[in-house]
């Protein structure tokens, strides 16, 4: 199996993983909801491994963030990385919406306090994708 080259380039910055997401996403333009997970190691370098969980609530329920708090714990017990980098994906522009500010609290409440690593997430939506919780620099 080899490594894909994205896996080999380290983000280090915020924008950075902005960039990443828009290349892995392209074109960002989506007619359902989705949110995509992957991993970023203590030296910024991306696992080869991007999970979409498709047909997401318009707000977050207690089984999908429960969902992701399991695949992110099974991640860190196999790979030992150091981040979470998320992607809420879905139809419509990419401003911010109450229903956006709702999944940015309930995996605030849900990853602040239940893992020891830092995590982000990013909107894509009307070909643009924009920081939405940043990576920790």
């Amino acid at each position: 199996m080899t490594t894909p080259e994205l896996a080999r380039i380290p983000v280090r910055s915020p924008l950075a993983l902005t960039r990443r997401w828009v290349t892995l996403l392209a074109p960002p333009v989506f007619g359902a909801r989705s949110l995509w997970l992957t991993w970023l190691d203590d030296q910024g370098l991306m696992l080869p491994l991007v999970i979409p969980i498709d047909d997401v609530p318009l707000t977050p329920d207690s089984y999908v963030l429960r969902g992701v708090m399991q695949m992110h714990e099974t991640v860190i017990a196999q790979r030992g990385v150091a981040h979470l980098a998320m992607a809420l994906c879905r139809p419509g522009d990419s401003v911010l919406t109450e229903d956006d500010d709702e999944w940015v609290e309930a995996l605030r409440a849900d990853l602040d306090d239940g893992i020891d690593e830092t995590w982000s997430l990013h909107l894509a939506a009307g070909g643009a994708v924009v920081s939405v919780v940043g990576l920790p620099v």
